[in-house]
């Protein structure tokens, strides 16, 4: 029978984890409605703020979600062998206005390595490319530790 350690991460560790990933889960709610996607961000640890580009099409679930200006949840998740470690932020996700970015933001927006702007050709006018801001208002990790019993 495994055994597990469970262990809640510093405010430092769950800053540590952010800043090494790149990707994750954003989760949206509407009503009854769930709404999942893997998502690429951007992390400033000062700020604690996630950065991140979304793409969507007009008729698409997501645009449908982000329009109603859901509560958003992220996790950030990895393993390694038996040991496996998820953060979890829970709040508001905003929209960025393209005239509210400064050099700063832009900088935070570099680090989404997903989707690239550049991927997407000319002939795509549909396609919706917005920034938004994740600032949780609840933000925890935790690491685990599975002992699996040698047989």
């Amino acid at each position: 029978m495994p055994t597990n350690s469970e262990v809640e991460m510093s405010p430092a560790e769950v800053d540590a984890h952010l800043s090494r990933h790149e990707t994750g889960v954003l989760a949206l709610a509407r009503g009854d409605a769930p709404y999942a996607i893997p998502i690429s961000y951007g992390y400033d640890a000062d700020e604690r703020a996630l950065y991140l580009r979304l793409v969507s099409t007009p008729d698409s679930e997501k645009r449908e979600f982000l329009a109603s200006s859901p509560e958003a949840r992220v996790v950030v998740y990895e393993e390694d062998g038996d040991e496996y470690a998820s953060v979890v932020g829970v709040g508001p996700l905003e929209r960025v206005d393209l005239d509210a970015l400064t050099p700063e933001t832009i900088a935070q927006y570099g680090e989404t390595q997903r989707p690239l702007f550049e991927i997407w050709a000319d002939d795509k006018p549909e396609l919706d490319i917005e920034l938004y801001r994740f600032t949780p208002e609840t933000l925890t990790g935790r690491t685990v530790v599975v002992e699996r019993d040698e047989e």
